[in-house]
This record gives C-alpha cells, sequence and structure tokens, in this order.
C-alpha cells in the first residue's frame, strides 16, 4: 500500500528536440502578437500627422481599442483551451489577429483605425493563456521558470522589431512608395503565413503529465482485490475534470498571493506597456529625432534591456525557488523598487544616446518579472485550471496595463501640455514611473503567503 509521503513520477517528457522546437514556435507566434501590438507605437508619429489625431486619441488607439475585447473574450476562450485543443485555438488567434493588423494599413481616419485596432485584439485574446497552459505541459516544473521566460523573450525581441521594421518601412528605407500603411500589411501577411506552420508542427500534449502527483491519490483510484477495475476512475480522471469559472475563482479566492501577484503585475504593466508606446514620441519630440532614428535607438533599447532582463529573471527565478517559493516574488519585488528611480533619470537624460542607455536598464528590470511570476501562477492553480487561471491574470493585467496605461499617460500628456509644452511627455512619464514602487510592495506582500498557496 502507498505511504502518504510518496509520489509517484510524472510522465516522460518529450524529447529535448522537439520541446526546443514547441518553444521556438511558441516564441515566434508571442514574437508577432507583440510585433503586431508594438508597431504601432513607432507608427504613431505618421498616423499623428497623417489623421490629424490629438495625443488621447493615439492612447485610445494604442489602449482601450486593443485592450478591452482581447482582456475581456481571454476567460472564455481559455475555458475552451481547458476543454479542446490549444494549439488550434493559438493557430486561429494568429490568423485572425494577423489579418486585422494587414487592415490597419486601409485605415482612411480614426474610427477606421479603431475598429480594425478592436479586430487585432479579438484574434490576440486566444494567443497567450493556452501557450502558457502548453509550455506548463511540455516541460518539467524545475525548467518552467526558464521556459516561460524564453517565451516571453517574444515582448521585447517582438516589440523591437515592430519597432525598428515599422521605422524602416515608414521612414522609406525600404522603398520610396511604402509608408505607415504598408508597414502595417507586411507584417499582418506574415503572421498569415506562420499559422499553418504552426498548426502542422505542433502536438497537443497530455494536460498535467509532467506533474508529479502523489501516490496515495493514484493508490486510491486502484480497485480492491476483487473489485472490477471499471470500479473506479484512473488517475488522470482526477486531472481530466473540467472545471467550470466558478470553480476556478473559489480555487483562487484561497490564494492571497495569486491576487497580490496579479494587481502588482497590473501595475507594473500600466507603466510597462505605457512606456513602450509612448517612448518613440517621447524621443521625436523632447530630442527632435526623425523616425528611422527613434526606431533604432528605441528597438535597441527594448532588445537589449528587455532580453536580458527577461532572462536573468527567469533564471534566478528557478535557482532561487528551489530553496523557497519566495523568492517567485521577492526576486520581482526587488527589480521593480530599483526600475523607478532609473526611469527618472532616463526621462531626465539631456542627451538622445544617454537617454537610450539609461533606459536599457530599467526595461531590463521591468520586465523580470514574467519569467517567476508566470511560473508561479502554473503552480497556484490545479493542472486542469492552468489556462483559466492564466486567463483571470491576464484579464486584470492587461485591462489595466494596456487599456489603462497608455491612455492614462496620453492624458496626461495631453493635460500637461499648456504647462510644458513639448516636454510634456517626459513629465507625464515620470509621474507613472511611481507605480513600479506600488508593485514592489505587491509582490512582497505575495511572498508572504506563496508558499502555502502553491500546489504541491
Amino acid at each position: 500500500m502507498a505511504t502518504t509521503d510518496t509520489a509517484e513520477p510524472a510522465a516522460k517528457a518529450p524529447s529535448a528536440g522537439y520541446r526546443v522546437w514547441v518553444l521556438f514556435m511558441l516564441f515566434i507566434v508571442y514574437a508577432f502578437n507583440f510585433l503586431d501590438r508594438q508597431i504601432i507605437s513607432i507608427l504613431a508619429i505618421p498616423i499623428q500627422q497623417e489623421l490629424d489625431l490629438s495625443d488621447r486619441q493615439l492612447g485610445l488607439l494604442g489602449g482601450i481599442a486593443f485592450a478591452f475585447l482581447y482582456s475581456t473574450l481571454g476567460v472564455p476562450i481559455a475555458w475552451l483551451a481547458d476543454r479542446t485543443n490549444r494549439t488550434w485555438i493559438v493557430t486561429i488567434s494568429l490568423t485572425v489577429w494577423s489579418g486585422f493588423t494587414a487592415l490597419c494599413g486601409f485605415a482612411q481616419n480614426f474610427w477606421q483605425l479603431f475598429a480594425s485596432r478592436v479586430g487585432v485584439g479579438v484574434g490576440e485574446a486566444g494567443g497567450v493563456a493556452p501557450s502558457y497552459s502548453l509550455i506548463a505541459d511540455y516541460f518539467p516544473p524545475q525548467s518552467r521558470a526558464r521556459a516561460l521566460a524564453i517565451y516571453s523573450l517574444g515582448i521585447p525581441i517582438g516589440s523591437a522589431f515592430g519597432v525598428v521594421a515599422g521605422a524602416q518601412i515608414a521612414g522609406g528605407n525600404v522603398g520610396e512608395n511604402l509608408d505607415w500603411r504598408a508597414a502595417f500589411i507586411i507584417v499582418g501577411i506574415a503572421g498569415v503565413v506562420i499559422a499553418p506552420i504552426f498548426k502542422l508542427t505542433l502536438r497537443e500534449p497530455k494536460r498535467g503529465g509532467l506533474d508529479v502527483k502523489p501516490q496515495t491519490q493514484a493508490a486510491k483510484l486502484q480497485p480492491e482485490p476483487g473489485e472490477a477495475a471499471s470500479a473506479r476512475a484512473p488517475a488522470e480522471a482526477v486531472d481530466e475534470k473540467k472545471p467550470g469559472l466558478l470553480d476556478v475563482f473559489a480555487v483562487l479566492s484561497k490564494k492571497p498571493s495569486f491576487w497580490f501577484l496579479v494587481f502588482g503585475a497590473s501595475c507594473s504593466s500600466m507603466m510597462g506597456y505605457g512606456v513602450f508606446f509612448w517612448i518613440p514620441s517621447f524621443f521625436a519630440r523632447s530630442f527632435e529625432l526623425d523616425i528611422i532614428t527613434t526606431g533604432w535607438l528605441f528597438g535597441g533599447v527594448l532588445f537589449v534591456g528587455g532580453s536580458l532582463g527577461i532572462i536573468l529573471g527567469g533564471v534566478l527565478g528557478d535557482l532561487m525557488g528551489k530553496g523557497s517559493k519566495k523568492m517567485y516574488a521577492l526576486v520581482p519585488a526587488i527589480a521593480f523598487f530599483l526600475t523607478f528611480p532609473m526611469y527618472i533619470a532616463g526621462t531626465m537624460a539631456t542627451t538622445p544616446l544617454m537617454a537610450a542607455l539609461l533606459f536599457v536598464i530599467p526595461t531590463g528590470l521591468g520586465l523580470a518579472w514574467l519569467g517567476p511570476t508566470l511560473s508561479a501562477f502554473q503552480h497556484l492553480a490545479p493542472a486542469n485550471m492552468r489556462s483559466m487561471a492564466s486567463a483571470v491574470f491576464l484579464l486584470i493585467n492587461n485591462l489595466l496595463g494596456i487599456g489603462v496605461g497608455v491612455y492614462v499617460l496620453g492624458e496626461l500628456s495631453t493635460l500637461l501640455t499648456p504647462m510644458f509644452g513639448a516636454e510634456a511627455l517626459r513629465y507625464s512619464i515620470m509621474i507613472g514611473a511611481g507605480l513600479y514602487l506600488i508593485a514592489g510592495m505587491l509582490f512582497l506582500i505575495a511572498s508572504r503567503t506563496i508558499d502555502n498557496d502553491w500546489e504541491r
């Protein structure tokens, strides 16, 4: 008879080569996710000039137009992902958001562009939560933070490529007859081409197959001597139960660390998404740079700072988390506290090169939370609730981060313009940086209960 303190091993992991391919394809899709999302930040400069838009309208295009349905549809799509084939969901999502990205290039006014951005948000709603769940089922617990960190490199790399490519196309370096409209169309078509390759090469893994399961649970489900084998459900039946939204909330409501992490990450994202959207305009206005120079400078900040920060956060999360689960919250908390003064220093820089170099540091620190925190989310919910738990996080994080953060920085800039003129955006960013202090405090609080809330 099994004892209560032993555990049965998880299922055999897929081959290392195939897992590398899976992670690479998920990374590529995520990079397109942020490429299509971020390209509007650099194209905002020629879009604003051609369509005569205010900072308030740009904030709406970069914020709520994308975020509202992107966030709210993520929950029902994640519910579907916990019940159906996740690779199909990601494939369809990539096709839809790429198609709407291409449509952005045909917009003739604010409302047409707004509607196309809404469509991009609808498509991207189905990309992230199922991908988190797929990674959790392809990588064992001890390497999930690093796998999720590598996946999350799609954020800085996709964003950087979107900024640089958009600037090159719109600035005339690719072709004299190409403009901001062509940039949207080209990257949109590229995403549509990637979609069938993704579906044809990725298999749907067993849910929770790599998690270590208590042996007592398996033993209880074995038939007693003389009892029919069919009289009891197999061990997998526990994992195959399909919970509803209320079931997920019932579990998560008992885990305070989940909610402190969610709202801490959301405070970080309000500033993070806001800065990603507005810094190209900050470079153009405060330093009077052309779109191509701005694209290279900010693209370099995103690529170098973001990549290093995400990798560092994932490695530290896995290494330090072996000793204490608290480190999954403490590592990001420390990074957030260091991020605040560095953003102040960057916005106060007197030259564009100095500003870019200083922005590399807070860009990395501000993204270091992704690996350890996303890994923690996968362990704060049972295997059959992971997509839904991720969707709850994404709902709150993206509504506040994208929907509120991008708009608020634009609104602040509009309100400060009568006082500071072209420098209004500089002071808007400085005020918003205070959100990192709040994020750090919330993660500190989460560290006190995360070990008790962890799913063993």
